[in-house]
């Protein structure tokens, strides 16, 4: 555990003071699903059933940031598919799937948290996630991100999306918020 804090502190260390400033007036986190939350593929079995790969400490990072601090967490999913909500509900996190128009519900979210874009921060990885990106106080593509969408994040993480990307994201946010989790 000490090298990850290390490791991650460092991180933490070499960010703009700009970029501090960013993860520290987070108050809500909103995550896109498919290549955020998972690895961004797709199982199918031959009985048509659908399933995907997420990465535990993801979930003990979302836990971390609902432990030691009061920001809001929420899921928007282009795709609606019953693993998102079983995904949203174990994790306890407020969710909406089937979201063709991403940037309306994140307006409606924010709006009923009495919320500034600023205060925000978007994870996501592809195209149906840039409106968003350019909203927000704080948009972060995860590592294996389409091109154009790593072009305009505020930053990128050293992860990939369902490999501990949501984890660095919410030690990041600790960190600016100097919470000691370890």
């Amino acid at each position: 555990m000490v090298k990850l804090k290390n490791k991650m502190k460092n991180i933490f260390n070499t960010l703009t003071p700009i970029l501090k400033k960013k993860f520290a007036e987070c108050k809500l986190l909103v995550l896109d699903f498919d290549g955020v939350l998972t690895d961004n593929k797709v199982y199918v079995n031959q009985g048509g059933m659908e399933t995907v790969s997420c990465d535990r400490s993801d979930s003990l990072g979302l836990e971390l940031l609902r432990k030691h601090t009061n920001i809001g967490i929420f899921i928007i999913s282009k795709e609606k598919n019953p693993v998102v909500a079983a995904r949203a509900k174990k994790l306890k996190i407020k969710y909406i799937s089937g979201a063709d128009n991403k940037i309306i519900v994140l307006k409606k979210e924010i709006k009923l948290k009495k919320l500034s874009p600023k205060q925000v921060c978007f994870v996501g990885n592809d195209l149906n996630d840039v409106e968003c990106f350019r909203m927000v106080g704080l948009g972060i593509a995860v590592n294996d991100s389409h091109p154009l969408v790593a072009s305009i994040a505020d930053y990128k993480t050293a992860k990939k999306g369902g490999d501990g990307a949501v984890r660095e994201v919410c030690e990041l946010i600790l960190y600016s918020k100097n919470k000691n989790i370890y």
